[in-house]
C-alpha cells in the first residue's frame, strides 16, 4: 500500500466540494486526460466516472467506481484500467484546525500490480499521488481565496 499525506489550507467542506464534482476529476488526478462521463449520483456508492488516462498518445479508457462515501470525511474508489487490473484508492479528509489533512492510500486489487506490489511500485505511486495532492491543494486554496 502506498500512503501519501498533504495538509491543504482549506476546510474539509471546501476540499470535499472538489471531490464531489466528478467533472473536475481531471483537474487534479495526474494522468487523467479527459472525463468522458459522470453518473448523475456521483459520489454516491456505486456511481461511476468514465475517464481517459494516459501519457501523450498512449491512452486507455478507465472506469472509477465509488465503493465508500462519507461526505466531507471519506471517499473510497475502485479504479479499473483493463487489461491492467484495478486499484483501491482510499481518501480521508481529517480536520486540522481550519484546514484539512488529506490522506490517500493506494492498493492494487487485481492484475499485474498485485504481483509487482512493493517498494518500487509504491514509490512511483507515492510520487504520482504527491503530484495529485499538490494540484488538489492549489485548486482548493485558490478557490478558498476567491470565496
Amino acid at each position: 500500500m502506498a500512503r501519501t499525506r498533504r495538509l491543504i489550507l482549506s476546510s474539509p467542506s471546501e476540499v470535499w466540494s472538489l471531490l464531489a464534482d466528478g467533472y473536475r476529476y481531471g483537474e487534479w488526478v495526474t494522468g487523467t486526460q479527459q472525463v468522458l462521463a459522470v453518473d448523475r449520483g456521483w459520489p454516491e456508492v456505486g456511481a461511476r466516472l468514465r475517464v481517459r488516462v494516459g501519457l501523450g498518445p498512449l491512452t486507455l479508457d478507465d472506469a472509477v467506481v465509488v465503493r465508500i462515501c462519507e461526505p466531507r470525511r471519506r471517499l473510497e474508489l475502485e479504479a479499473r484500467a483493463e487489461p491492467f487490473g484495478a486499484a483501491r484508492i482510499a481518501m480521508r479528509l481529517i480536520p486540522w484546525g481550519e484546514h484539512t489533512l488529506f490522506v490517500i492510500d493506494w492498493h492494487p486489487l487485481k492484475g499485474p500490480g498485485t504481483r509487482m506490489h512493493g517498494l518500487p511500485v509504491d514509490y512511483v505511486v507515492r510520487i504520482r499521488n504527491g503530484m495529485m495532492l499538490t494540484k488538489l491543494a492549489k485548486i482548493a486554496v485558490r478557490e478558498h481565496q476567491v470565496a
